[in-house]
């Protein structure tokens, strides 16, 4: 199965999102029956960790490591200053300080840009707000997924939301104007308040089945 680990908007800032879509020039594009693979609302999402392909019965060590993921999310274990005198012992997983509990970060749709070039053309919007935060998220799933032993795709991560994938069928122009517009974008701000484990089932229409859910 294929799979990745995601955060999902709330209504109100999808909502936001997708009227400032259908203003851009591959909005247009897409309501004049040009196909430029808008992105279904259900599917918009912002990607924490990719996997790709993962056999069935690996299912729980990803659940697992997930788990693991948010828990230490939610109290991430206090470092210890070194000392000159004598070095630090190992940190403990178990039994060991905690921080108070982080809240869910805070992010916002703003600026944008585009992967690939020709035929594999991508539009995205970027995130703003506590991005940071957002990073130490994916950190540590990663980091979890990797004492699983568990693969995923290492490159690193580049916060974002797919709006569309319209390939070599908008012109260079249309999409520097999407670009220059997607510039002076600013949509509400919004909680991440769960990381989410997704399988994807590519095709021309691509659709998503949310196979688990943990609260940040």
């Amino acid at each position: 199965m294929r799979l990745f680990v995601a955060v999902y908007p709330p209504p109100e800032a999808l909502d936001d999102i997708v009227a400032q879509t259908r203003r851009l020039r591959i909005g247009a594009a897409a309501d004049a029956g040009i196909n430029v693979r808008l992105a279904a609302r259900s599917n918009l999402h912002v990607t924490v960790a990719f996997l790709g392909e993962v056999p069935d019965d690996r299912l729980p060590a990803v659940a697992e490591a997930l788990s693991r993921a948010v828990a230490l999310w939610h109290h991430p274990p206090v470092r210890r200053r070194r000392s000159a005198e004598r070095r630090p012992a190992p940190v403990e997983r178990v039994g060991e300080p905690q921080c108070a509990r982080q809240r869910a970060p805070r992010l916002q749709f703003g600026g944008g840009g585009r992967f690939g070039r020709g035929r594999f053309t991508v539009l995205w919007v970027g995130l703003l707000g506590e991005v940071d935060a957002l990073r130490r998220l994916a950190a540590t799933v990663r980091r979890e997924l990797r004492r699983s032993k568990v693969p995923f795709d290492v490159r690193p991560l580049r916060p974002h939301l797919t709006l569309a994938r319209p390939g070599d069928r908008l012109d260079r122009d249309s999409l520097d104007e999407d670009l220059r517009t997607l510039d002076g974008y600013l949509g509400p701000s919004w909680p991440a308040t769960e990381l989410v484990l997704v399988r994807s089932h590519l095709g021309p229409r691509p659709t998503y089945d949310r196979l688990a859910t943990w609260p940040l």
